[in-house]
């Protein structure tokens, strides 16, 4: 859906891509393959502040304030060795999410957000309060919010 919707439109080279393996069953497997992937694109097996992993990326926010899956009161919050992570709970399926420390290595990333229904937590991220997954990204850049004005309250 992304390749489709964004970045067909762009010259990106298909070396930049890294899309999450999706046939594999084993989701747990999954992580680890993809872990290994991101870090040969790295070309490192640690991330440094002093480089990025990603130049741009996007993210969307949650109605309970959390963004890639990572939800409030999961124990991957906590995961700063593993570049990816399969997280079981909280929805009916599971996913390969990124964890912080991947997140965090980008130079600018944005929050698209959109509906009345975001309102409330929009406004409780930008301001840090509460205990919600989204405002604890420390990124190497820029953050950026874009709103749709039902979500900015306008």
């Amino acid at each position: 859906m992304a390749r489709e919707a964004m970045l067909a439109a762009a010259p990106t080279p298909a070396g930049n891509i890294h899309p999450v393996p999706t046939l594999e069953l084993d989701h747990d497997a999954v992580a680890v393959a993809y872990h290994a992937e991101l870090q040969h694109a790295y070309a490192a097996a640690s991330l440094t502040r002093a480089r990025p992993l990603s130049h741009i990326g996007s993210l969307g926010l949650g109605c309970g304030g959390h963004t890639p899956s990572l939800l409030p009161g999961e124990p991957v919050l906590e995961e700063r060795s593993r570049w990816a992570a399969a997280v079981a709970h909280g929805r009916p399926e599971t996913r390969i999410i990124l964890t912080y420390p991947v997140i965090d290595a980008s130079n600018r990333v944005a929050f698209l957000v959109s509906g009345a229904g975001k309102r409330d937590i929009l406004r409780q991220v930008l301001s840090s309060r509460g205990s919600v997954p989204a405002p604890r990204l420390q990124l190497l850049g820029e953050l950026v919010f874009i709103a749709d004005r039902d979500a900015a309250g306008e």
